[in-house]
């Protein structure tokens, strides 16, 4: 499958709150699709990894801001995939700490990291078609695209899919934290549709996302 040919590069927005599905989802649209995945929750973490490995307190705002500046953020492909590296380390595994998942919501709703990381991940759309997933891509990033989805599911099946992957924080709280941040909190963007994933499969998740998609106009060769 690919994208029919267009002069334009398309940008496809995948929000949604933690442990909905959204990831899986846009990295299997992206692999059907022939395009590259961008984890936006990715460059969050690896900022807010980077204040915690300097001992840095994440609500310290002053701090950070200034933090921020020294540090050199690369964001680049890697095949199919977004990677990110802070002053010269890629970042993986770290990313998924139990202190990156306790802060990142602090870290990341502090107006100049977001201003900062929405810049870089605009970035992307000047040389690449791709599949962006996150929390404010669709009213934020890139709230001109057609192409938006919402995905959310149940807070308790949503619970039971972050303790199977052995993370403990409460998706409630990191619900309540990223809904009434002061910047681009998380929203339904305008013009998205959305797919409840509490009881779907990948796969039948994944179709009826691009039964979502070709309804927004999206067409494809299959």
């Amino acid at each position: 499958m690919g994208l029919i040919a267009n002069q334009y590069h398309v940008a496809i927005a995948i929000d949604g709150p933690a442990a909905s599905g959204k990831s899986t989802i846009a990295r299997m649209l992206a692999k059907k699709l022939g395009l590259v995945m961008v984890n936006s929750g990715e460059m969050y973490r690896a900022v807010t990894w980077k204040i915690l490995e300097a001992g840095i307190d994440p609500r310290d705002v002053s701090t950070i801001v200034k933090a921020l500046g020294d540090m050199h953020l690369d964001c680049g492909i890697n095949g199919c995939f977004s990677t990110i590296a802070i002053d010269g380390r890629l970042l993986r595994d770290e990313l998924r700490s139990e202190n990156v998942n306790r802060a990142v919501s602090v870290v990341s709703a502090i107006a100049a990291v977001r201003s900062r990381l929405v810049s870089l991940q605009r970035e992307y759309l000047q040389t690449t078609s791709l599949v962006m997933e996150g929390r404010d891509i669709g009213s934020v990033v890139f709230p001109k695209t057609p192409y938006k989805i919402y995905v959310d599911a149940s807070a308790d099946v949503r619970a039971a899919r972050r303790l199977a992957e052995g993370v403990t924080d409460s998706v409630v709280s990191r619900d309540q934290a990223d809904s009434s941040r002061e910047t681009a909190p998380l929203i339904v963007a305008d013009g998205a549709v959305v797919l409840d994933n509490s009881h779907h499969t990948v796969d039948s998740a994944v179709e009826a996302a691009l039964v979502i998609l070709r309804g927004q106009g999206l067409r494809w060769s299959e």
